[in-house]
């Protein structure tokens, strides 16, 4: 098994260029770097610095382990850090924001998540348009948003967004709709539904919405019925009002009546962010581990 000595030895000497200065850069004596340098190469099989009497070099398998090497004790140091920074502050409270299609999904195993290691969610469920400018005030910590590919989202400066999944659109359309039968839709394909009306969102600025217009540029088309809950919408397509974008994840439960169809294009696809509200261009302990309950828990989807 590695010791993350070995690795900071192994650094040292690539910094320095000699096992000598890497001691000293260590504060550790010259046979103490030899014995962690020769244990490394013994334990991955092959020498990982060339000596000569200019200095010392890494090999290309030694180059090779400085990069993964680094990121394990990069990874190592903010464990620490994290550990030590929870172990001060005790509970932790955090205020965040999460639109409602991925709150029904995710923030149950969130919040367990969360629990188990000392922090309780203060949580508000609202569309994308609030959740940017909570966030960009400062009254959330962080929340749950989505855009699509080639669009942005107006946060200010020093909120960061992570990129948790790509949720793909799904066209829904009636399942009496003549252009039900069709299995699969393109961007082309789908501009030979002009003529049919589109269930739209309720609140200005949806990024769907525009992945429509843009996609009808300079065509017409009809809105018919606009709502920002997606069983609602689901419920409006069954009765034939209108056709319209659904989420993957917004669309376990479609009711009888609609065919739901995938869209061969990159641009209609969800892509579903945490945004954090950095503090000095870093997110706290807690934002992190609220990212990491994030991802474990999507991963459960699947």
């Amino acid at each position: 098994m590695l010791d993350p000595r070995q690795l900071q030895a192994l650094s040292a000497v690539a910094a320095e260029g000699s096992v000598a200065r890497a001691a000293i850069r260590l504060g550790w004596s010259q046979p103490t770097v030899d014995y962690h340098l020769k244990a490394l190469d013994r334990l991955v099989g092959s020498p990982l610095i060339t000596r000569s009497s200019r200095g010392s070099s890494l090999t290309a398998a030694g180059s090779l382990m400085l990069e993964r090497g680094t990121a394990i004790l990069a990874l190592s140091d903010r464990a620490l850090t994290d550990v030590r920074e929870f172990s001060k502050v005790g509970m932790v409270r955090l205020r965040f924001g999460s639109f409602p299609t991925a709150a029904a999904q995710l923030l149950p195993g969130i919040a367990l998540r969360l629990r188990d290691v000392g922090i309780e969610l203060d949580a508000v469920l609202e569309e994308i348009a609030p959740l940017v400018a909570r966030v960009n005030q400062h009254t959330l910590d962080a929340a749950l948003v989505y855009t699509a590919s080639g669009y942005s989202l107006p946060f200010r400066r020093g909120v960061r967004t992570i990129q948790l999944l790509t949720d793909p659109l799904l066209l829904a359309l009636p399942a009496h709709h003549w252009a039900a039968e069709r299995q699969r839709f393109d961007r082309d394909s789908l501009l030979e539904l002009e003529d049919s009306p589109w269930v739209f969102s309720a609140t200005p600025g949806d990024t769907l919405d525009d992945v429509v217009r843009d996609a009808f540029a300079g065509r017409r088309f009809e809105v018919a019925v606009r709502t920002d809950d997606y069983s609602v919408a689901l419920g409006m397509v069954a009765a034939g009002m209108g056709i319209g974008l659904v989420p993957r994840l917004a669309a376990t439960r479609a009711p009888e009546g609609v065919a739901l169809r995938p869209i061969d294009d990159r641009r209609f696809a969800r892509e579903i962010l945490l945004a954090v509200a950095a503090v000095r261009g870093e997110p706290s302990p807690a934002v992190r581990q609220l990212a990491e309950a994030v991802r474990r828990t999507i991963e459960t989807l699947d």
